[in-house]
């Protein structure tokens, strides 16, 4: 009987706080909100600000537009990318509060490209998740690098590499793992 009272006292008393005071801004965007991201890719110079969720679903012709732009810049081949990685991205960006788009250093990268990169660098998988669009390398101008480390990592979704001397960070949406 006592239990029955107290879910009943904590109902009414739940039932008057506003939603905005209960739950963090940053999660008031949820599955039905809008989710947009800002490129700048530093290889190609290329930029790109796109909202690529609304309405409870991804958009297509937005997704194509992430496609294209993080493609490999090397080969020009495009392939789809996770849209995980997306909401990944979307994520540290609240995170970290940033007012600045990602600088994308490498994103989808085909076959070829990822072997003449294994031949030159000891720090590229033979199996990076790069080649099925599951990864991708950023920085951010306004946010220390190890502040955005930490923000993945503390994210708890998929890979994070740190690469200090490279000045960049390394996320996937494979499995939860950090180098």
């Amino acid at each position: 009987m006592l239990q029955r009272s107290r879910r009943a006292f904590l109902s009414t008393v739940l039932a008057g706080v506003p939603v905005a005071l209960a739950v963090p801004r940053r999660l008031l965007a949820g599955p039905a909100g809008t989710r947009a991201l800002r490129f700048a890719h530093t290889h190609t110079g290329e930029r790109l600000a796109v909202e690529y969720f609304s309405g409870g679903a991804y958009l297509p012709d937005a997704l194509a537009a992430v496609d294209r732009f993080l493609r490999d810049f090397r080969t020009g081949d495009v392939h789809a990318i996770d849209p995980r990685l997306l909401d990944l991205l979307h994520r540290l960006a609240a995170a970290t509060d940033t007012t600045r788009p990602f600088q994308v250093i490498s994103g989808y990268r085909s076959p070829a490209t990822n072997e003449m990169l294994r031949r030159r660098s000891e720090g590229v998988a033979a199996g990076s998740l790069h080649q099925v669009g599951q990864a991708i390398d950023i920085r951010l101008a306004d946010v220390p690098l190890s502040h955005l480390q930490k923000a993945a990592l503390d994210a708890g979704r998929g890979g994070v590499g740190y690469y200090p001397a490279s000045d960049f960070v390394h996320v996937d949406t494979g499995r939860v793992r950090r180098w």
